[in-house]
């Protein structure tokens, strides 16, 4: 749908005291429109040539940009013009063992897992891939790589009920069930409204992701 280069840039994710009012993650939502485009970088470097390629795209673009980068996230970001590919992955972390697949400020906790995974576990790597782009998602990147591990782990900040791990799961069960070694698994945020005091239970955070992770290679 050409309407003329439309991209509209949004906040969302947890922020650390944000409550239900401020907190929420909505890409799925949006992930059902046919027609638009979805991006959630992961870092400033990818969050400008990711927003370059929106703005430059005919289709309608929602930008999500996780609050929690705002204050974390710290790079030396080009100052020459530059755009990275909307509806690629990036393996960010190559791996043997079991596929790992987040997006956004995800990436961190899963980052902070895969180590503590591959320290537990000698010789065992984790391939972790970034979606970058949640519709139109890239699903021949992380099919070829569960093609090669036989495993999938998925994690998101948005409730685990209807999340877009949902959809990735399913897509990669009807490419790959004759070489998944394990269940896929999903990391995400409880299906409840997103609480203050006790957000740091509700986050999937990089012990939760470790877990998951952990039992997929042991089942």
């Amino acid at each position: 749908f050409n309407v003329g280069g439309l991209t509209i840039r949004a906040p969302c994710a947890a922020v650390g005291h944000g409550g239900h009012y401020h907190s929420q993650s909505p890409e799925a939502f949006f992930a059902h429109v046919p027609g638009i485009k979805v991006v959630v970088p992961r870092s400033p470097i990818q969050a400008k040539g990711l927003l370059l390629a929106a703005i430059r795209d005919p289709n309608p673009t929602l930008f999500f940009e996780p609050k929690m980068l705002y204050r974390s996230a710290a790079e030396q970001v080009p100052t020459e013009d530059y755009v990275l590919p909307l509806s690629k992955a990036e393996i960010v972390r190559p791996g043997k063992d079991v596929t790992v697949v987040g997006y956004g400020a995800q990436i961190y906790a899963l980052e902070n897992a895969i180590q503590m995974i591959e320290r537990d576990m000698p010789g065992v790597t984790c391939e972790l891939i970034d979606l970058r782009t949640i519709l139109p998602y890239d699903a021949d990147t992380v099919a070829e790589s569960v093609a090669k591990t036989g495993r999938l782990v998925v994690a998101h900040e948005a409730p685990r009920t209807q999340g877009f791990a949902a959809e990735l799961a399913a897509e990669i069960q009807e490419r790959c069930f004759l070489r998944l070694e394990s269940p896929i698994e999903r990391v995400c945020g409880l299906f409840v409204p997103h609480p203050l005091v006790f957000e740091r239970f509700y986050m999937p955070c990089a012990v939760r992701s470790y877990e998951a992770i952990r039992r997929s290679l042991e089942y």
